[in-house]
């Protein structure tokens, strides 16, 4: 069996290095055979280590449309323009997924990152295969792709230029304002029914948003990107995700309220999810900035999962059950009921993918 910690004592030095970063340590994977300790070498001299940079590998995939047979969430097929996120949002459900490459559901997950820039090419051959059946392609389901790094490395766009050319529905989940920088595509691709969009509004107090979610645009300028998306034609979905007991429970109606006032249609919600590493590193996290409330919001998410801190179970994984989990699904009823929020948007069209000529293809005679 491996030998790892599962919550370190968070080092001083990392943690001077590490400002600005959500995770407060860097515990190896949990595929690692050895634990990675810092120790004093001994001698009496203080060293300035440089701040954690950001660093991107490159990543040339086979395919980029990942499959799933998941019972519980309504999409088969995916794409991750990127490995790892920037943003560093601490309650973050994909954390995990960095132990895979050998790397820390930590700090890693935030500075080590992996970018596809092959990914639009081997899309568009994906889906110009003739076994090929049009489906909607979810994007931003793992990490964001409008993470910091997609304004120099334009993966993102280039893999919508793709479907926006092949006319292939898509749906798309983020943080990043940077979206707006592709509301001509989204705009006109949502008119057609091609697109819908959701933006997640974890809470509306920017100081707790800047702790939560270091690198991800303030609660405020996401709404202007719900105003900015739906002005230009695309329907936007308001995710209010996570919701963390005893922390942004009290917020739901009034996300909902900011939300439809900004342009959303539509409306979803979340309950926290703290699987695998990721619940580790929230305690951690809990204890350094909330202390006081560190013991309800855990007793809160055990309450929701059999006396667990997070279950996996099909249809329960993302709400919890209970009386906790009830409430905060009537108040989210109720609240959407009331803004008009309480609507299915239609599903995205099928009908009008087309595989676009190529250079030297023969034309059709009609």
């Amino acid at each position: 069996m491996p030998h790892r910690i599962a919550n370190p004592v968070p080092d001083p030095e990392l943690l001077a290095r590490a400002k600005g970063r959500g995770a407060l340590s860097n515990a190896d994977g949990r595929f690692e055979p050895y634990a990675h300790v810092r120790e004093s070498d001994g001698w009496d001299r203080e060293e300035d280590l440089p701040p954690l940079r950001t660093t991107v590998s490159v990543e040339v995939p086979r395919k980029v449309i990942t499959r799933n047979s998941s019972p519980d969430i309504g999409f088969d097929r995916s794409i991750n323009p990127y490995r790892g996120c920037e943003h560093g949002c601490i309650y973050c459900f994909a954390r995990p997924t960095h132990a895979y490459l050998g790397l820390s559901p930590g700090l890693d997950f935030e500075t080590k990152l992996i970018a596809r820039p092959e990914a639009p090419r081997r899309l568009a051959k994906e889906l110009s295969a003739k076994a090929y059946r049009v489906a909607p392609i979810a994007i931003g389901t793992n990490t964001d792709p409008y993470q910091p790094i997609e304004k120099s490395r334009r993966i993102m766009r280039g893999c919508l230029e793709v479907l926006s050319e092949f006319r292939h529905p898509v749906t798309i989940a983020t943080k990043g304002t940077l979206i707006e920088r592709d509301a001509d595509l989204l705009g006109e691709m949502g008119q057609a029914g091609l697109a819908k969009v959701g933006i997640s509004v974890t809470t509306l107090d920017a100081t707790l948003s800047r702790r939560l979610e270091p690198l991800v645009p303030a609660p405020a300028r996401r709404l202007k990107a719900i105003e900015a998306l739906a002005k230009a034609g695309c329907p936007v979905r308001v995710m209010v995700s996570p919701v963390i007991p005893g922390l942004t429970d009290t917020e739901v109606e009034a996300i909902l309220q900011s939300a439809r006032d900004a342009g959303a249609v539509a409306a979803s919600w979340i309950m926290l999810r703290l699987p695998l590493e990721v619940s580790g590193l929230f305690v951690d996290w809990l204890r350094a900035h909330y202390p006081d409330r560190a013991s309800k919001v855990m007793s809160r998410l055990r309450e929701m999962h059999g006396g667990k801190e997070y279950s996996a179970e099909w249809h329960r994984r993302m709400r919890g059950e209970g009386v906790y989990a009830e409430l905060i699904g009537k108040r989210f009823d109720l609240a959407c009921s009331r803004l008009g929020l309480d609507v299915a948007l239609p599903p995205l069209r099928r009908d009008l993918f087309r595989v676009p000529p190529r250079p030297g293809d023969q034309l059709s005679l009609f």
